[in-house]
């Protein structure tokens, strides 16, 4: 059921999916699917950080990414704790796009 997991460390989200993703595909990430810790919020703000930047230089809460098909999210989800389904598997060029 599961195509790829990527443990969010450096690089947050935005280098890290990327590595696990075949030729041929992105993944969009929806901001606001999972609820950010206030800490991100306060460091972006005291450290005058642009959203993206904070996207990649922190995890913004995720520990690891489970990527499957839509048919089997329910069933994953039903067995991890603190599961939130973040985004989907487009078409592109091996990136994350925050939408």
């Amino acid at each position: 059921m599961i195509k790829g997991l990527a443990h969010i460390t450096g690089g947050g989200l935005l280098e890290n999916i990327p590595r696990i993703l075949p030729a041929g595909t992105n993944v969009e990430i929806k901001r606001g699917s999972w609820p950010v810790l206030p800490i991100f919020e306060s460091m972006r703000r005291i450290g005058n950080i642009e959203e993206e930047e904070m996207f990649r230089t922190f995890n913004m809460g995720i520990g690891m990414v489970i990527i499957c098909a839509p048919s089997n999210a329910s069933e994953i989800a039903a067995r991890v704790d603190s599961c939130y389904e973040i985004g989907r598997v487009t078409d592109g060029d091996k990136r994350v796009v925050l939408v």
